[in-house]
């Protein structure tokens, strides 16, 4: 049963995911710290001072009653909250990793076509010849079936 394991882990798709998910998650992590870091302070400032993160509404109040000045607040008073802002800055980090990833998708189907060769581009090595209509050579100068002169 280990063997089988082993043989399974050390496949090349096995590997090739791993690495694909640990990189997913490290990208995931900068996307994150760019959007709430480095977007939305810039865009908050913007529309009034507004910190995203701290955009919530009270659904029931905490042990010590409201109001409350932050999120942090609210939830260290045991509030129930909907934290609608940290759902846009969440969503705003999506659309950055959707549109990155469509950009690397569409950047390899554009490589992918290039290296694919259509049939029609491929040159012919053979032509028919107009007397004896058989199959030869492109660069033949007289047909080796009928032995008629072509022209080149």
């Amino acid at each position: 049963m280990f063997k089988e394991f082993k043989e399974f882990a050390m496949r090349g798709n096995v590997l090739d995911m791993a690495v694909g998910i640990i990189i997913g998650a490290a990208f995931g992590a900068i996307v994150t710290s760019f959007v709430s870091d480095i977007l939305m302070p810039p865009l908050g400032l913007l529309l009034g001072n507004v910190d995203f993160s701290n955009l919530f509404v009270v659904l029931a109040q905490g042990n010590d009653p409201g109001p409350y000045a932050s999120l942090a607040q609210a939830q260290a008073a045991g509030a129930v909250t909907f934290n609608y802002g940290l759902f846009i800055n969440r969503l705003i980090g999506f659309l950055i990793v959707a549109f990155v990833l469509f950009l690397l998708i569409r950047s390899m189907n554009r490589l992918r076509k290039k290296a694919e060769v259509p049939p029609s581009a491929v040159e012919p090595t053979t032509r028919e010849c107009p007397y004896c209509a058989t199959s030869i050579s492109i660069k033949a100068v007289r047909c080796p079936n009928c032995t008629s002169q072509l022209k080149p």
